[in-house]
């Protein structure tokens, strides 16, 4: 009777295939079964085909367990492709989320600095001239401090308004040729429509 084999593995299976030889297997049986036949009693033959059948019987049972194994990594494979393509949507929505919580947190803290987001809307601005950007009171006294630091800067000819309507790291942009936004629920929104068209 063939023992109980256990296999403990470092890494997860990704694919098992026994190599068989036999010939070599065959060969080697033949050539110790005549040995025997010439110079060994009956029961040494007899022990020899018992070993011989069980090593085919556990090779067999190692067969079944590698195709068993093989059949398993398919399908847990194509588990995880049908839950990552069924729930794609739901997972970019839940990255959203989490982003917006960190984002809020290091806003409310005052963890960011409001001159690169006013910077890259002017990137945007159609015109560098006549602008107006609305800014939080709070973000206000640290816009007038930067043109005043810099007064040939970036912010030079720009005209600064408190506004209750825009949040704190927000702004918008007037210019004759019209208005730019840079809010952070818009954003959160553009960020979260690519995630889910992604394939």
């Amino acid at each position: 009777m063939a023992g109980t084999f256990t296999v403990n593995l470092l890494k997860p299976v990704t694919s098992v295939s026994i190599i068989e030889d036999h010939k070599v297997l065959q060969n080697d049986t033949s050539t110790t079964v005549e040995q025997c036949n010439n110079s060994q009693p009956a029961s040494a033959i007899e022990t020899q085909l018992s070993l011989k059948q069980d090593l085919h019987q556990q090779k067999a049972e190692l067969k079944q367990v590698c195709q068993t194994l093989n059949n398993l990594v398919d399908k847990l494979n194509k588990f995880y492709s049908d839950v990552l393509s069924t729930h794609k949507e739901q997972i970019a929505k839940l990255s959203i989320e989490i982003a917006r919580k960190i984002l809020m947190q290091k806003v409310h803290k005052g963890d960011y600095e409001i001159e690169p987001i006013i910077e890259e809307v002017l990137k945007n601005a159609p015109a560098h001239q006549e602008l107006v950007v609305h800014v939080s009171p709070t973000d206000l006294a640290q816009c007038q401090k930067t043109q005043q630091d810099d007064p040939n800067g970036a912010f030079a000819s720009i005209k600064f308004v408190a506004d209750t309507n825009i949040g704190r790291a927000e702004c918008l942009l007037e210019s004759p040729k019209g208005i730019i936004k840079s809010f952070i629920e818009e954003h959160m929104e553009r960020i979260s429509e690519a995630l889910s068209k992604m394939e």
